[in-house]
């Protein structure tokens, strides 16, 4: 197995995180956490019978994490076959393998998954468990070259059902589980699978420090069914993170911060800020409605950088997804050396789906730099002036865009962006 940062170059540009301060030397370790010096633990040693016709078999699967923590911890191996389960719950000391053809296969029971404290859309309430879990667990891995599948064709279909009588409903009326959640953990490493077809969040991570996700495929349709809210990566208050070599093509966001909701969203003990994220050669698919996304359910954002990566026709690169019921600001984001095709390559608005409450909270994007991009759009820059946000140093640097439509800015004097080093062709 090879570096996790064989391409994330010494470079002047990379040394620095945008707001000047170091890139710290762990994105730049060959770390690859392959878990050789822990006992291993084959499910069907244990009692787990692959391929049984959707036979469920949750309290088998935790029975052998369990005996696993209680003798000091272990990678628990998924021989091929597939394994239909419900949420299962890693502990401290275990890890997850998934050997070639074989598929964790999440039921399709709703009953099936925990009903638990946990964290979803910005708040800490009860909610269903994902299919799999790790809360606490320093050191935790994903890894191997099987598949996590999600199941989520009913769910996705209930979904627009209920959504069809009741326009209003939010995404957790709809009783829905996500695939993976980890929380409260640092040093956690995912790589080498695919993780598809999620009912809800496809991966969702609360308060992880030093998480590397690394040759990750994470896929979602948009039809026949659309799979709603199937974002491929939540990062929610977490801190040092590298999404390197992946693939993402959800019915959602890609990558999206999170970090709390509401008036009370930036007090709040449970929330706060996601700090020093790079994402590094990745691709992102044609069902994609964003490539990265601040917001909705955002607090603080800071040294974010996006870089060396490809659209495959996704439907915007950059959002800045503001709540009037929120104080939110998202500042030293640097998106460079792009290539490929959307239909927007940034958008900023007000976003009042649902609104929480009438006061309004003045939220804010600045030191915003987009730069080296070598692609072509529908539409360029979508931000209205308005009164519930503020923009503040938005520069595209450096770039070839053509784009079916001209640039349009209802800023005055065009302010805050700034295009004087981007050539723009409109084409025909």
């Amino acid at each position: 197995m090879s570096s996790a940062v064989d391409h994330l170059l010494r470079t002047p540009e990379n040394s620095t995180f945008p707001d000047g301060s170091a890139i710290p030397e762990w994105f730049f370790a060959a770390s690859c956490n392959t878990n050789r010096d822990k006992k291993h633990y084959k499910v069907t040693d244990y009692g787990v019978l692959p391929d049984r016709d959707n036979l469920l078999q949750t309290t088998q699967l935790q029975a052998v994490i369990d005996q696993a923590y209680n003798n000091g911890g272990g990678v628990i191996v998924f021989p091929a076959g597939t394994y239909c389960t419900g949420s299962l719950f890693f502990k401290p000391g275990t890890s997850l393998y998934l050997e070639k053809d074989a598929v964790i296969l999440g039921s399709r029971e709703i009953c099936d998954y925990k009903l638990l404290n946990t964290r979803i859309e910005g708040e800490n309430v009860i909610y269903f468990a994902a299919l799999i879990n790790a809360d606490k667990v320093d050191g935790f891995s994903i890894s191997g070259e099987g598949v996590i599948d999600g199941n989520g064709l009913d769910y996705w279909r209930h979904f627009w059902l209920r959504r069809k009588f009741n326009p209003n409903c939010t995404n957790m009326d709809e009783m829905r589980p996500r695939l993976l959640y980890v929380s409260e953990s640092k040093n956690v490493f995912i790589t080498g699978v695919t993780i598809r077809n999620s009912a809800f969040w496809s991966c969702h991570f609360y308060r992880c420090d030093y998480l590397r996700i690394w040759q990750l495929s994470v896929t979602a349709p948009k039809a026949p069914v659309p799979s709603p809210s199937t974002d491929a990566v939540d990062l929610d208050v977490c801190k040092n993170v590298l999404i390197k070599d992946c693939y993402f093509s959800v019915n959602d966001d890609g990558v999206a911060l999170k970090g709390g909701k509401g008036p009370q969203a930036n007090t709040a003990p449970e929330n706060g800020s996601n700090e020093n994220i790079i994402i590094d050669h990745c691709t992102f698919g044609p069902a994609c409605h964003c490539t990265l996304t601040c917001g909705s359910e955002t607090v603080y954002n800071r040294n974010i950088i996006l870089q060396n990566s490809h659209l495959d026709n996704a439907a915007r690169l950059f959002y800045l997804k503001m709540r009037p019921d929120t104080l939110q600001m998202s500042e030293y984001i640097t998106v460079r050396n792009i290539t490929g095709s959307c239909k927007l390559i940034f958008l900023a608005n007000s976003w009042t789906q649902f609104r929480r409450c009438p006061e309004l909270y003045i939220s804010g994007g600045r030191k915003i730099v987009l730069e080296n991009l070598n692609m072509t759009c529908q539409n360029i820059c979508q931000a209205d002036k308005s009164d519930e946000y503020t923009l503040e140093n938005v520069v595209f640097a450096h770039s070839c865009i053509t784009s079916k439509a001209p640039l349009q800015i209802e800023f005055e004097d065009g302010r805050p962006f700034d295009f004087s080093t981007t050539k723009i062709t409109v084409s025909k």
